[in-house]
């Protein structure tokens, strides 16, 4: 089998802790370690050994919260990834474990899965992209054989396409741009761009190389001018944010004699802060903002094209019960921001894969809403340091992808065998009232700051908790002595909070970001405040 795509979980995925996990448990054993016993029960399941299965197949048992609403998919141990919804709003969704599409009717909250009969026996792939196309086809990646797929919804038939490569490739994210089909390499380190209306193995397609040698290129995103924006870097050694001016290129192939010309003449690099990372996921706002998720921390950044200026935002930190932490190894939890995408209302959307959340942040009132994925596979996080004696409602369901739908999220489990929905009409618990949205420091000075925590219901919170977090460790937020960072909220009793605000002598001048909010165990409600250090 091809572990391209689980070479990748790993990569991206970073799991913080995990129950005596590692790669090696995904390969076939050595020639001197015994085969692993497999009880066969005619589902997908039969893919793993009977060891993995707790770990890769889940529960499937769907939960609901207020917020979140969970659908188990009939067949055992499918590993949904890349989703999406078409005009009529079912939702479809590749199994990586089977190589089959399923949609799923939200009106009837039934599932249907199509048989993929080219797909190989017992293969596993991870299949990242997805997108429908407005002739009633469904298209995603499959990275472990290099492939493009179609799916017609009409005679319900796959085809498979070769994708275009001439090194190590390994087709991810799939985005139907009008006339053609982008995809990133992230291994192959380019963008591909690719005809739909093409059949067979011997098709065109444009390929932009990427100006970072032996990196790897990540997510992108589209312009309202047709500018394709994507991010290269090197794990762990940051890299550029990059803008491909396809239109300019376009015309320029068309004046001129030449066959081809050069693609990076029309680029434009713009070197990302020391502090971002693994650029993973990108998305473009309607007012032409680039947004960027940072998968090894707990970070978001903006980006504006006309400034040229990066600003970091930070998210809360994932609860205990995501991560488990019976060790005590995890010293600093971080959420990972994965892909990042923004809806109709101009809001920006990511998951965050080990804080198990769907989040949503309005740039307009520098809110930050914070979905708890209400199941959880405690084979994914520090949840059983080898007593047996297991952390209840503790672990990650790897939610690995979404899809916007109007005010609706629907997102995927991929080791927990549901798909979800995320209803954002649903009136919050907790409002969060701040004194001031912004703070003007010199190094070294601080800033006394207040705001308020007031119920939204008729019922008290318990276990409410205090989120402070800054994006920097030149900035401290202090609270005031008497100031629990936990406790109950009461309906009838707005809880007011005060502190200080920070900026030690080191402090490097610029605009900033602090988060304030607090949050039950469902959900987590925030406000930023901008910081700007003279």
């Amino acid at each position: 089998m091809n572990k391209k795509g689980l070479l990748v979980v790993f990569f991206f995925g970073g799991i913080m802790v995990t129950s005596g996990f590692g790669l090696q448990s995904m390969m076939s054993p050595s020639p001197n370690e015994p085969e692993s016993e497999i009880t066969v029960t005619g589902t997908p399941a039969d893919n793993f050994p009977d060891e993995q299965r707790a770990q890769f197949c889940g529960s499937g048992i769907a939960k609901s919260t207020k917020y979140v609403q969970e659908f188990s998919i009939p067949t055992l141990c499918t590993n949904p990834l890349a989703v999406v919804t078409d005009y009529d709003g079912n939702v479809w969704f590749a199994e990586t474990n089977t190589g089959n599409l399923g949609k799923f009717d939200p009106i009837t909250e039934t599932f249907t899965e199509y048989d993929n009969p080219t797909w190989p026996n017992g293969a596993r792939s991870m299949m990242w992209g997805i997108d429908y196309s407005p002739d009633g086809s469904v298209w995603f990646t499959d990275e472990s054989y290099d492939s493009v797929w179609t799916f017609s919804t009409l005679d319900e038939k796959y085809t498979r396409i070769g994708y275009p490569t001439e090194s190590d490739s390994l087709p991810q994210r799939l985005l139907i741009d009008g006339s053609k089909i982008i995809i990133n390499d992230f291994t192959g380190n380019k963008l591909t761009l690719l005809d739909p209306n093409q059949s067979g193995e011997e098709i065109n397609y444009l390929s932009i190389p990427s100006p970072i040698d032996n990196s790897v290129t990540a997510g992108f995103a589209v312009d309202a001018k047709d500018n394709i924006w994507f991010t290269n870097w090197l794990f762990q050694q940051g890299g550029v944010l990059v803008k491909f001016n396809q239109n300019g290129y376009l015309d320029s192939v068309a004046s001129s004699n030449e066959q081809s010309l050069p693609l990076l003449d029309h680029v434009e690099i713009y070197e990302l802060p020391t502090t971002l990372l693994t650029p993973n996921g990108a998305a473009v706002s309607s007012d032409g903002t680039i947004w960027l998720a940072d998968t090894t921390s707990s970070s978001f950044f903006n980006f504006n094209p006309i400034t040229e200026k990066f600003i970091q935002y930070v998210t809360a930190d994932p609860v205990l019960n995501t991560y488990g932490n019976q060790t005590g190894i995890v010293k600093t939890p971080i959420s990972r921001p994965y892909w990042i995408e923004s809806d109709d209302q101009g809001r920006i959307v990511f998951n965050a894969q080990t804080a198990n959340t769907i989040s949503v942040m309005d740039p307009k009132s520098q809110s930050l809403v914070e979905y708890q994925i209400p199941s959880k596979n405690p084979n994914w996080g520090d949840c059983d340091p080898g007593t047996g004696i297991v952390m209840p409602d503790c672990g990650l369901a790897q939610v690995f992808d979404f899809a916007i739908d109007g005010k609706k999220i629907w997102f995927t489990e991929w080791v927990e065998n549901n798909i979800g929905v995320v209803d954002t009409t649903v009136s919050l618990p907790i409002e969060i009232q701040l004194e001031s949205d912004s703070v003007i420091l010199k190094p070294g000075d601080s800033e006394h700051f207040n705001f308020v925590i007031s119920p939204n219901s008729q019922s008290d919170l318990f276990d409410v908790s205090l989120i402070l977090n800054t994006s920097h460790d030149f900035l401290s937020v202090d609270l005031d002595l008497h100031i629990p960072k936990s406790f109950q909220l009461d309906f009838d009793a707005p809880r007011p909070i005060h502190g200080n605000i920070s900026a030690s002598d080191d402090a490097i001048p610029g605009t900033y970001k602090i988060l304030f909010g607090a949050q039950s165990s469902d959900v987590a409600i925030s406000k930023f405040v901008t910081v700007t250090i003279e």
